[in-house]
């Protein structure tokens, strides 16, 4: 079901944003606490995006592998060399039936904007197939891998623009959740200056301080401040700033 991790803050190596924490993403690769029924390790790769710089307008650099994040020494070796103020990090437990490679490892990355998905879409690909109707032959052509996270973020991509940040998540997990309730649906969003995110069905923690904000499955540590998301709720969330709203849909059970 995958374990997905968004920080802002102070300049910090990429590798340490990856391995720093009593139970960071990294850890949580092979020792996750909540992973719902989803899954037991999280060993079908991993992604990484930053914003060189400090961020603000900056395009998202992004590096991925199939491997177990473990098993890349790229995670102590040279992003140990690389800094930045934001960085959003995946490590995948692939769902039955999807495909691996690293072009299935989120997070997904055009532009300024990094996106990953944990979860699954329920009945895939059948569920949703009306939700790609409307979306132009050439983009479903260009989605990054026929999985249901490639689907949800190209869905997401065509709103972001037209829509904030926040308006595009909320439009999809609606659409989504109609097609397919038993979903699970937490997305993740950043653009080097913010985060927006959803939890629906599946654990998500946030801890926001006037300099920091984190934005994680699981919390990686154990100090004080996190906050457990409820579930069916957005978040949008920078240094300073945090804000937790409910998302207007019904989930979890078929309509009647």
């Amino acid at each position: 079901m995958c374990r997905h991790l968004a920080y802002l803050g102070p300049s910090r190596t990429v590798s340490e944003v990856l391995t720093g924490g009593t139970h960071s993403v990294f850890r949580q690769s092979w020792a996750p606490r909540d992973m719902r029924g989803g899954g037991t390790i999280n060993a079908d790769g991993f992604g990484v995006a930053w914003w060189p710089g400090e961020g603000d307008g900056a395009d998202a650099v992004g590096y991925h592998d199939e491997r177990p994040i473990w098993s890349d020494p790229a995670v102590t070796g040279v992003l140990t060399q690389v800094r930045s103020t934001a960085v959003v990090a995946a490590v995948r437990s692939a769902t039955e039936g999807m495909p691996l490679g690293r072009d299935a490892c989120a997070p997904f990355v055009d532009g300024r904007w990094a996106f990953s998905h944990n979860g699954r879409i329920d009945g895939w690909p059948d569920s949703v197939a009306g939700l790609a109707e409307w979306l132009p032959a050439v983009e479903l052509l260009r989605m990054p891998a026929l999985t249901d996270s490639a689907l949800l973020w190209t869905l997401v991509r065509r709103r972001l623009g037209a829509s904030t940040p926040g308006e595009a998540l909320r439009a999809v997990v609606g659409e989504a959740i109609a097609a397919a309730p038993r979903s699970r649906l937490n997305l993740l969003l950043g653009d080097g200056t913010g985060v927006w995110a959803t939890a629906v069905d599946h654990s998500l923690a946030v801890r926001v301080d006037d300099v920091s904000a984190l934005v994680a499955s699981e919390p990686v540590d154990d100090r004080d401040g996190w906050l457990a998301v409820p579930d069916g709720h957005a978040v949008e969330a920078w240094p300073g700033h945090l804000e937790i709203t409910e998302l207007p849909v019904s989930y979890g059970e078929e309509s009647s």
